[in-house]
C-alpha cells in the first residue's frame, strides 16, 4: 500500500485528468467501428480510472460515471 499527500488544488487537478480520460473512453466506447476486443480493454481501462476517481472524487459526482450494465454500454 502506498500513500500519497496532495494538496486540495493537486486533488482538483487529479479530479479533472481523470474525468476527462473517462469522458474519452465513454465517447470512444460508443463507436461501432471499434473492434470488441479493443472496447474491452477500454472497459478494464475505465474500471481503474474510476476507482482512482472515487479516490478523489465526491459521492455526487461519482454516480455521473458509474456504469450500470449493458444499457448503459449500448446507449453510453
Amino acid at each position: 500500500m502506498f500513500g500519497l499527500l496532495i494538496n486540495d488544488k493537486e486533488v482538483k487537478e487529479m479530479e479533472y485528468l481523470i474525468k476527462r480520460e473517462m469522458d474519452e473512453i465513454l465517447f470512444d466506447l460508443r463507436d461501432d467501428r471499434i473492434d470488441h476486443i479493443v472496447k474491452r480493454s477500454m472497459e478494464e481501462r475505465y474500471k481503474v480510472l474510476f476507482t482512482l476517481f472515487r479516490r478523489v472524487a465526491s459521492p455526487h459526482d461519482c454516480l455521473k460515471y458509474m456504469r450500470r450494465g449493458k444499457k448503459d454500454r449500448k446507449k453510453g
